[in-house]
């Protein structure tokens, strides 16, 4: 659990970056509906819950210089006894200031009217234009009520800026207790893995792996996925975000399962590809055993000053010169490399950042470098090959043999540490699973 000392910790850290004449405004996440009157459950936007700690929707955070401390102003829904009878609790202005350490808390009704004042003598907003356009319209209205009190001798901010970029650098590197949740979403994960493997069945349908993972899920106290859970089988193996789970697993199947859960809002992020009737096949084998290696290779290269390229190249090496030993490519392995031969079966990256998102923020690449790496980020490693039967060309032995390999590893002071081990991968390993 993130402690409300930590999230204020990291409003002092933004507000020290921005400098003492910029001001900071966060919007909450609005309500999405999912048909009709009926809501998705609701999820914070993961900026605004970084620096607030704060689950409610209808809120707007602003921080802003104030002496030698920040100022936190929350604006939020007032306390109502019949919404809360419908909808559950509120913490209004009183719990925003005790439960999250706001140092002033307004009804949100009030926005409009109080936002010119608080934003009168700041030279810079620091607010991400153009993904709430409700509150958009609530910000120039507001700026065009400070231009017409210039003869007042009002001061109107000279410029908007977008905080996004400082605020997904401070999130790239995880604090211990960050950490610690992102290592329980993995164990929680990896026991979903290994129950969907052990009730796999040819003849079952793919949904009903994707309710065991739920079930593994929720049982443990992670009550979302992080991301829409991916049960392929068959064919649907080379379909990399495949969503519709619901097709029937045929005996000679493999099956690919990319899913992880949400715990207390960090993600965990794994894929494991296994034969539906617990035996790999010869040729399933073969391909594998390459991206088993180029995923071992890839990680390996996890520590701290290296690139963040270098599990990419890794990978792509291993897994090129196994596609040539396989028939699949035929030339030079460097010049195969240089043209991208491998595309047609291996089209993504090497993985990707992991936190409150999935798909976590911070830059990959700046000034056309790839970035180093540094302890507590967090990311994936995740080859694959993918042999659809509708590439042109494939022999039908590899007819919809589609592999791919994810871990989760956090960069530590001395190299790395696989937050998702403890999920079987070898080919004797899974296959023993399978076979308890």
């Amino acid at each position: 659990m993130i402690k409300m000392t930590e999230f204020a910790k990291r409003r002092k850290q933004l507000i020290q970056k921005i400098g003492s004449n910029g001001i900071v405004i966060l919007v909450a996440a609005p309500i999405a509906i999912r048909n009709n009157d009926c809501a998705y459950f609701y999820r914070q936007q993961s900026d605004f819950y970084y620096l607030t700690g704060f689950e409610e929707p209808d809120a707007v955070a602003i921080l802003l210089p104030h002496k030698k401390n920040e100022k936190f102003i929350l604006f939020n829904r007032t306390r109502d006894r019949e919404r809360e009878i419908w909808d559950g609790f509120r913490a209004g202005q009183e719990g925003a200031c005790k439960h999250f350490g706001a140092d002033e808390a307004y009804p949100i009704e009030a926005l409009a009217t109080r936002l010119p004042e608080i934003l009168e003598d700041h030279e810079c907003i620091h607010y991400a234009l153009g993904l709430n356009k409700s509150f958009d319209a609530v910000l120039m209205d507001s700026l065009n009520t400070l231009r017409g009190r210039v003869r007042r001798g009002s001061e109107s901010p000279l410029a908007i800026v977008d905080p996004s970029h400082t605020i997904h650098e401070m999130r790239l590197i995880k604090s211990s207790a960050e950490i610690a949740l992102m290592r329980k979403a993995a164990e929680i994960s990896v026991d979903a893995h290994i129950r969907a493997m052990q009730f796999c069945k040819p003849g079952m349908n793919e949904y009903q792996l994707d309710a065991e993972l739920s079930h593994e899920f929720q049982r443990q106290g992670a009550r979302f996925t992080a991301y829409h859970s991916i049960v392929g089988s068959g064919a649907n193996t080379c379909i990399l975000h495949y969503h519709n789970n619901n097709q029937v697993i045929q005996n000679q199947d493999l099956v690919l399962i990319d899913a992880g859960c949400e715990y207390q809002y960090y993600a965990s992020d794994i894929t494991r590809t296994f034969p539906a009737n617990g035996t790999f096949s010869a040729d399933q084998r073969a391909v594998y055993d390459i991206v088993l290696a180029a995923q071992e290779a890839g990680i390996h290269t996890i520590k701290p000053g290296a690139s963040w390229i270098a599990a990419q190249q890794a990978m792509v090496k291993i897994m090129t010169q196994g596609l040539i030993e396989l028939g699949l490519l035929k030339g030079k392995l460097a010049t195969l490399i240089e043209e991208r031969a491998y595309f047609p079966f291996y089209m993504h990256h090497s993985g990707h950042w992991l936190g409150l998102d999935v798909h976590d923020v911070g830059r990959y690449k700046a000034l056309d470098k790839w970035r180093t790496l540094e302890p507590g980020m967090v990311l994936t490693v995740e080859p694959g090959i993918y042999l659809s039967r509708d590439i042109p060309g494939i022999p039908k032995r590899w007819h919809n043999i589609g592999i791919r390999i994810e871990d989760d590893i956090l960069v530590t002071e001395t190299g790395h540490d696989v937050l998702t081990k403890r999920l079987p991968k070898k080919i004797k390993e899974i296959e023993g699973l399978m076979a308890q």
